[in-house]
């Protein structure tokens, strides 16, 4: 198991964690996309049943009403209620979040201003291999709807007998998504950004996968807008002696348990905090279900590292940039502007990153492997066009003709200069 470090700022790993993308996985990926490109719901059968084990034929490709009822009426009322109420969270939450058209008027009389539209059509990718994500359903439809996006479609891939998990189907229909489709991989991805004869092309690509979709986003990014390029996921627990090891070491295998490349740290002051996270996180890794998985994720990014002081983790923070960060200590709030990049900030004991992953409202999508330092959650301004407005008045034009013309000479464009001096040749 992973021990306590001393460390500093200047000592502090920087191992990039990735998953690059070989040359290998990118002649696949580039094959498969150009595949679905030219062969359409044909590359979606043959795909599906190469890499799914799952034999579907172009007509059950999309989930019938009859599969989506099934899906949703086979939960319990329990978990639909769970479901509901965090779906409830996240649409209030983005509600507030978002934008309105403004407008201003100044004393010559012109008018300039910002519109808000919503992308026509958005599909969404959602991971059932390893984990049905039906938490993603929520966190990205309901966004896309708060937005007013029209139609919204959800890839995943199809179970061994042809069908979609019942929790992402309920999860869809509380959302409000308007198509589900049993296609996963690279292959739902380029269905989604070229369409087929079944699948629709979308504007827009949002939600997280493994590194065949994460690569097939990159390549279609261009034909199609997409959120991010997602990495596996991560955790930064910063505590202080207060804080308990148990809980630290719960939160820490939280984020272990996803994929073995999941990224697990702590930073504290405190050599016994450490050490005690340490032996908790061997007590409780012996009855994990995914223990495997966790214990591999920690042994090769996991990090318990011990400063001099608790500012100076305070600060490491801003250069490992995380995903997911927690602020176990006593006085959160007095550290909160000394952080610049963080992708959701966790902000006392019992605020469980796994509050973010369910419950909270803020989407769980989020920038990872340091993008952070330059990028945000998904929010329901993802799905949104800024259009601007411009209406200069007579008046207006007359005041800053000469200088509108200055400048498109400036740059040597004449006809821009004449489009302006046209005018007030005109108004004579």
């Amino acid at each position: 198991m992973i021990q306590p470090k001393n460390m500093s700022l200047t000592t502090m790993p920087q191992q990039k964690r990735t998953e690059t993308t070989n040359r290998e996985i990118d002649r696949q990926v580039l094959e498969i996309v150009s595949r679905v490109r030219g062969e359409g719901d044909a590359a979606l059968i043959a795909l599906t049943e190469a890499f799914d084990k799952v034999a579907l034929d172009a007509t059950q490709l999309r989930c019938t009403k009859e599969e989506l009822d099934f899906g949703t009426s086979s939960l319990s009322d329990a978990l639909k209620n769970v479901l509901q109420n965090a779906a409830d969270n996240i649409r209030s939450f983005h509600e507030k979040a978002m934008p309105r058209n403004w407008f201003s008027t100044n004393e010559q009389g012109s008018v300039l201003g910002q519109r808000q539209t919503p992308v026509d059509s958005v599909g969404i990718y959602v991971p059932s291999g390893s984990a049905p994500l039906a938490s993603t359903v929520l966190m990205t439809a309901i966004p896309a709807k708060v937005a007013g996006v029209k139609n919204i479609v959800v890839v995943t891939p199809p179970e061994a007998d042809g069908t979609i998990h019942q929790g992402i189907l309920a999860a869809c229909a509380i959302a409000g998504v308007d198509e589900v489709y049993k296609i996963g991989g690279a292959q739902a991805v380029a269905a989604l950004a070229y369409g087929t004869a079944t699948v629709p092309k979308v504007d827009k690509i949002v939600g997280p996968g493994n590194v065949y979709v994460a690569t097939a986003k990159r390549h279609v990014y261009g034909d199609v807008d997409i959120d991010m390029i997602a990495g596996p996921s991560e955790i930064v627990v910063v505590a202080d002696e207060g804080a308990s090891p148990r809980v630290i070491a719960a939160d820490l295998l939280s984020q272990a348990e996803h994929d073995p490349m999941a990224s697990s740290v702590l930073l504290t002051s405190s050599m016994e905090l450490a050490t005690e996270v340490s032996s908790e996180l061997e007590r409780q890794l012996a009855d994990l279900p995914r223990a495997a998985i966790a214990r591999k994720s920690l042994e090769s990014y996991g990090g318990l590292y011990v400063f001099p002081s608790l500012e100076e983790a305070i600060s490491a923070v801003n250069v490992l940039a995380p995903e997911h960060l927690e602020l176990q200590v006593a006085e959160p709030y007095a550290y909160l502007d000394q952080i610049r990049h963080a992708g959701a900030i966790f902000i006392g004991a019992y605020s469980a990153e796994s509050v973010g992953d369910y419950f909270a409202g803020p989407s769980h999508v989020l920038p990872t492997n340091g993008t952070a330092r330059f990028s945000s959650p998904l929010s329901v301004e993802d799905f949104l066009k800024r259009t601007s407005i411009i209406h200069y008045s007579r008046q207006a034009l007359q005041e800053n003709a000469s200088s509108i013309a200055a400048f498109a000479r400036l740059e040597e464009l004449e006809a821009h200069a004449r489009a302006i001096e046209i005018r007030m040749e005109e108004d004579q």
